[in-house]
C-alpha cells in the first residue's frame, strides 16, 4: 500500500466488521481548504458513534475526527499555511482514516516543533475536550472535588492531569484493576474500581461525606446513577460521551430531588465555534504540552489497514491512553 491513497469507509451502519479498506484519488482542495497527508490518525469513541450510526451520517462514511500531518495542496485564498507544513486538524466532518484528507484551513493548527505528530494526533481533539471541561464548561476551582470516569482512557487521563495543574481535588475511576497504577501516576488523590453501585458510596468516603462538586462522565448509560448520587449539593453533571450507550431522558425534578444539581452535555465544536476560541484552546494545550504539565500516553499503534481491530481494542475497553493509527 506504499504510496497508495486509500481510506477506511463504512458503507452502513455496524459493529467494527463493517469497516472496509478502499482505494480512491484524494480530491484537489476547494477554495479555502487544505489537502493534507496524515502521517498519524486519532481514534476516538466519537469514531464509533458515527461507525454504530448512533449518530446518523449519510452512507459511505469516512470516519475520523482528528488528525496530523503535512500540507499536500493549498485551495484558491488559502493564507498562513504553506505545502509541507506540518499541522493537526480536526475536521468539520468526519474523514481522517485515510492517507490523505481535506480540512478547511481555518481548522488547522500549526504545530510547533516541540510537539511531534504522534503526540498531535493522540491530543488533539482529547485535549481540546479536557480544555473544554476543566475550563470552560465546568470552570473547576482549586480544591473543588471532581469525579472523573474512564481517568485511565484518553480524555480522561488528560483531565485529570489539566485537573490537578489547576488545584482541584480528584477521584479516579478506572474499569480495571490494571489501570489504577495509571490513574495513580497521573496525579489522582484517590483511584476507585469495582461496580458502579458502589461507586456514589466510595465516592463519598473519599470525599468526607462531601460527594464531588463535578463529574466528567464519558461512559453514559452504565455510570449516569452512580455519577449523580456521588453529587453534592447544587453540583454539576457533566455528561460528555456514551461509551456504554445513550443516557435515559432525564426529569428536571431528579435533578432537583438529587441536591438542585445542574446538567450540561457539551459539544466541543460549540466550544471552538471561532476563530479565537480555536486559537486560545489550542495555544492552551500546546503550552501545557510542550511545558511537560501534561503528557500523553500512547497505548496502543495500530496500523490504519487494522482500524477494525483498533475499534474492537477501544469498545472492549482493552485500551490504556491512546490510540492512533498509522497510514
Amino acid at each position: 500500500m506504499t504510496g497508495e491513497a486509500w481510506r477506511i469507509i463504512a458503507r452502513r451502519p455496524g459493529g467494527p466488521e463493517v469497516l472496509e479498506y478502499e482505494a480512491f484519488a484524494p480530491p484537489a482542495p476547494a477554495a479555502g481548504e487544505v489537502r493534507v497527508r496524515n502521517t498519524a490518525i486519532g481514534v476516538n469513541y466519537l469514531d464509533t458513534y458515527h461507525r454504530s450510526g448512533l449518530y446518523p451520517a449519510p452512507a459511505p462514511i469516512t470516519l475520523g475526527s482528528e488528525a496530523a500531518g503535512t500540507v499536500d495542496a493549498l485551495g484558491e485564498g488559502v493564507a498562513g499555511f504553506s505545502v509541507g507544513q506540518r499541522v493537526a486538524y480536526m475536521p468539520p466532518r468526519p474523514g481522517t482514516y485515510a492517507t490523505h484528507s481535506l480540512c478547511p484551513a481555518d481548522r488547522l493548527f500549526a504545530l510547533p516543533d516541540t510537539i511531534d505528530d504522534a503526540v498531535a494526533a493522540a491530543s488533539l481533539l482529547k485535549g481540546l475536550t479536557a480544555w473544554m471541561l476543566v475550563e470552560r464548561c465546568a470552570r473547576v476551582e482549586a480544591g473543588q472535588w471532581v469525579l472523573v470516569h474512564a481517568a485511565a482512557g484518553g480524555v480522561g487521563s488528560l483531565a485529570v492531569q489539566w485537573l490537578k495543574s489547576v488545584g482541584a481535588r480528584v477521584v479516579a475511576h478506572v474499569g480495571s484493576d490494571a489501570k489504577v497504577a495509571r490513574a495513580e501516576a497521573l496525579g489522582a488523590d484517590h483511584v476507585l474500581t469495582g461496580p458502579f453501585a458502589a461507586l456514589a458510596d466510595a465516592v463519598r468516603e473519599r470525599t468526607g461525606g462531601h460527594g464531588v462538586d463535578v463529574v466528567f462522565d464519558g461512559v453514559g448509560a452504565a455510570s449516569w446513577a452512580a455519577s449523580l448520587a456521588a453529587l453534592t449539593k447544587r453540583g454539576l453533571m457533566v455528561s460528555y460521551g456514551n461509551a456504554s450507550g445513550p443516557v435515559p431522558p432525564v426529569a428536571p425534578l431528579a435533578l432537583g430531588q438529587a441536591g438542585s444539581l445542574f446538567l450540561t452535555r457539551p459539544s466541543i465544536f460549540d466550544y471552538l465555534d471561532t476563530a479565537e476560541a480555536r486559537a486560545a484552546g489550542g495555544d492552551r494545550l500546546f503550552a501545557l504540552l510542550g511545558s511537560g504539565v501534561l503528557t500523553v500516553g500512547i497505548g496502543q499503534r495500530f496500523p490504519l489497514a487494522d482500524a477494525v481491530a483498533a475499534h474492537r481494542a477501544l469498545e472492549g475497553r482493552q485500551t490504556t491512553g491512546s490510540t492512533i493509527l498509522i497510514p
